[in-house]
């Protein structure tokens, strides 16, 4: 049996946090669940940031969740999904946890795959994908959101590319159809602490805020808050206290961004890195 599983009072307050009943495991409830999760709990680096220079070890779902709530902490891949899927299983749902590719970076990805009346689903709060995508051997698999379309596009024995569009990087990843055990999973969340994790070098954060895609990314220059309306890209510049003001706009605790900022800002001083973006 999974031990990934929540308290049944803290599924509640997510529940309650998320604005979601907990129906029955259904197709309905899960895309419910899924759209009110990226609406509520951003992609971000920060807090992982600010973990690694005090405790670095992975915040395991009821700690995600509990900052999700109080701080408004989010997480990348790894934690996001682990506390999605955490969730999922509680609410009982069937289903399981891939580690997948991006490019020629090997294992840097996690998704979750979700089986609803005998139908694969993927359902991934780590990028995040804004729609549950059918997996099929048998063929290419189309599905559209308020924001992007995509193709779930088959390349081999359980290999799968998901594709979305209009994206300045169509392929999302490559998606590897195996279940991963939890003992494997929770190690490579460990190990995304280590030194060649992640997003801990930089603060960035995307968010969907009033149904509209949201981000900051530290490593473009000027700063400023990137606003998408599907292949536009709208920008306000800031200035002056910028940790402030990306705390105030995605409704993240200020100290921590701010905490964040002080660890990462020498890292791109003069410089506009845009091949970081997301």
């Amino acid at each position: 049996m999974s031990t990934n599983i929540l308290d049944r009072q803290l599924a509640a307050q997510v529940l309650a946090f998320l604005k979601v009943e907990a129906p029955r495991p259904t197709l309905p409830a899960l895309e419910k669940l899924l759209a009110a999760y990226y609406r509520t709990v951003p992609w971000e680096s920060i807090f992982r940031i600010v973990r690694r220079a005090e405790d670095p070890t992975p915040r395991w779902p009821e700690q995600f969740w509990r900052e999700a709530m109080t701080q408004g902490a989010g997480g990348t891949c790894f934690e996001s999904n682990y506390a999605f899927f955490a969730l999922l299983q509680t609410l009982g749902y069937d289903g399981y946890l891939t580690i997948n590719n991006m490019g020629e970076s090997i294992g840097c990805h996690t998704a979750v795959v979700i089986v609803v009346d005998g139908q694969k689903w993927l359902a991934d709060v780590g990028i995040p994908l804004y729609a549950l995508l059918p997996i099929s051997s048998q063929g290419v698999m189309y599905r559209s959101s308020p924001f992007l379309h995509y193709a779930v596009r088959p390349d081999g024995h359980s290999t799968y590319q998901i594709e979305r569009w209009p994206h300045p990087k169509r392929n999302a990843f490559t998606l590897i159809d195996e279940s991963v055990d939890e003992d494997t999973y929770r190690a490579a969340t460990a190990a995304d602490y280590g030194e060649h994790g992640l997003f801990l070098d930089f603060v960035i954060i995307n968010k969907v805020i009033h149904n509209e895609p949201w981000r900051f990314n530290m490593a473009e220059r000027p700063y400023a808050l990137n606003r998408f309306e599907w292949d536009q890209r709208f920008d306000t510049v800031l200035e002056g206290d910028v940790a402030t003001a990306v705390a105030e706009h995605f409704g993240l605790e200020t100290a921590v961004v701010q905490r964040a900022f002080a660890l990462t800002q020498h890292n791109f001083p003069n410089q506009e890195l845009s091949a970081f973006s997301g």
